[in-house]
């Protein structure tokens, strides 16, 4: 037993946080295409193992939404068994940058290249999940997911089946987006767990033809990965993903732990030992043949409203998710799949920032197009891809912002031409420089001030000294420059 002195509090929320988890747990494996027993698996590996490491003493971790595309797409491309070696080998690479304390420099990441990452994640999600709720097989691609929606839509009008378990899935988004408004004591139940009793019920009670989850058992679900898997490892493809995984789910979580740390006034987070703690799990995670592991915001948050205040509500709540995978796994066989699609839909569509779109546009306009586009590539081709691409624009972004440099002309029809440079002269903007130089007259002479520079490099530096030589051989006085 973890003896504290805020453990009865600690237990309370450890019960709030395993009824948020529950659903999510099964909602995220089943979204990704493997036994939703794996969902499980990594919340109490989260719970248990993360939970009971140093890092973050409040924050969550299990499998997340915002891994479910990737998931699902290496799952499909790669085979169920070799999940287990990507996740182990994205875990090992977390306990690696956790050792060499890279677990802070996650913080330089832009923040709209992470946003634009969530709402490409919750477009997919969206899409996929809204084929799900009506009982039909999804695209592979993401365009295709989102172009395919109108005939999905005309499939599903034509069918009684698909129009009852659309039924379920739209009745599973209405219970959580009015939950907030039911009273409080009410709302001591979360309002993802309400939908899904509330669902399973009425499937039960009406007797409607929705498609349910397929339970294996705990053990039966379990599958370590064999020899066959690790010589996977050896195809670029499967590294890349491993580096996507590795990427993603480090810089989900600490991000995750920043939000986390807004939230209480308690000890804060310690970066690299949080991301040795979540490569910890991921590294048992995957020798469990299980989903990848992220610290995730619903919980986190669950968990601190319920008042934790230790790390011991996040182990007991990994330790409930064990005895009902234990004790309770028949229960799963009741949830109708469609409630968890509508879960999943209503947690793509709170991964998109629409509040901070609005609020870069007016005020950082580059910012807000760096999500944008980084969202429409992942859509578009792919999660690793799009997120490279963001990455990508910010560094431009920040290079050309670096770059900015002002040029003054003083010219008062008599004496020398006086040019001003300040700023940093690099050769993005090289070209603006020299054509502002060349366009003085030849039969003045020149003084050229740098003092005001912080950087040259050494493109320009080479072409403003040609520059000068070449303007000093025309009969004038050589020119005058005042170095940086």
């Amino acid at each position: 037993m973890i003896r504290s002195p805020h453990l009865r509090r600690d237990f309370a929320a450890s019960l709030v946080v395993f009824l948020v988890a529950l659903p999510l747990c099964v909602g995220v494996a089943v979204a990704s295409g493997v036994p939703a027993e794996l969902g499980l698996v990594t919340g109490i590996v989260g719970g248990i193992v993360a939970g009971l490491m140093p890092g973050s003493s409040l924050q969550v971790s299990g499998p997340a939404a915002g891994l479910t595309v990737l998931v699902f797409e290496a799952v499909r491309q790669f085979g169920l068994a070799a999940l287990g070696v990507i996740v182990l080998a994205a875990g090992l690479l977390q306990l690696l940058m956790g050792a060499l304390r890279l677990g802070r420099w996650f913080r330089a990441i832009s923040v709209s290249v992470v946003e634009g990452m969530l709402a490409g994640i919750g477009l997919v999600i969206i899409a996929g999940q809204l084929y799900a709720a009506a009982g039909l097989k999804a695209p592979a691609s993401g365009i295709d997911k989102i172009a395919g929606l109108p005939e999905a839509l005309v499939r599903a009008v034509g069918s009684t089946e698909a129009l009852a378990s659309l039924g379920v899935g739209a009745a599973t988004i209405a219970v959580m987006v009015l939950w907030k408004r039911m009273p409080k004591r009410a709302r001591a139940v979360p309002g993802a767990l309400a939908a899904v009793l509330l669902a399973t019920l009425a499937s039960l009670a009406f007797g409607l033809p929705v498609a349910t989850v397929e339970v294996q058992g705990l053990l039966g679900a379990i599958q370590p990965p064999g020899a066959d898997a690790f010589g996977q490892l050896a195809q670029p493809a499967v590294l890349g993903t491993v580096l996507a995984f590795t990427l993603i789910a480090s810089a989900e979580s600490l991000f995750s732990a920043a939000a986390v740390d807004r939230l209480h006034d308690g000890p804060r987070t310690e970066y690299d030992k949080e991301l040795m703690a979540q490569g910890a799990g991921n590294t048992v995670c995957g020798l469990l043949g299980a989903l990848p592991m992220t610290a995730v915001i619903v919980r986190s948050s669950a968990n601190v409203q319920a008042g934790a205040k230790t790390k011991a509500s996040r182990v007991l709540h990994g330790v409930w998710l064990l005895l009902f995978a234990a004790l309770l796994p028949s229960v799963l066989e009741l949830i109708p799949l469609p409630a968890l699609a509508g879960i999943l839909v209503h947690a793509g569509w709170k991964l998109i920032p629409f509040r901070q779109v609005v609020l870069l546009w007016t005020a950082y306009r580059g910012e807000a197009l760096i999500l944008v586009v980084t969202a429409v590539a992942i859509v578009a081709v792919n999660m690793f891809e799009g997120v490279l691409i963001g990455l990508a624009l910010s560094v431009a972004k920040t290079a050309w912002q670096a770059s900015h440099v002002k040029l003054e002309v003083i010219d008062k029809g008599a004496g020398p031409v006086r040019v001003y440079l300040a700023g940093n002269a690099t050769f993005l903007r090289l070209p603006k420089i020299l054509d502002s130089l060349e366009a003085l007259p030849q039969d003045r002479p020149v003084e050229l001030d740098l003092s005001g520079l912080h950087h040259v490099d050494h493109a320009c530096r080479t072409a403003l000294e040609n520059w000068a030589e070449r303007h000093s051989a025309a009969d004038t006085e050589p020119v005058r420059v005042t170095a940086p």
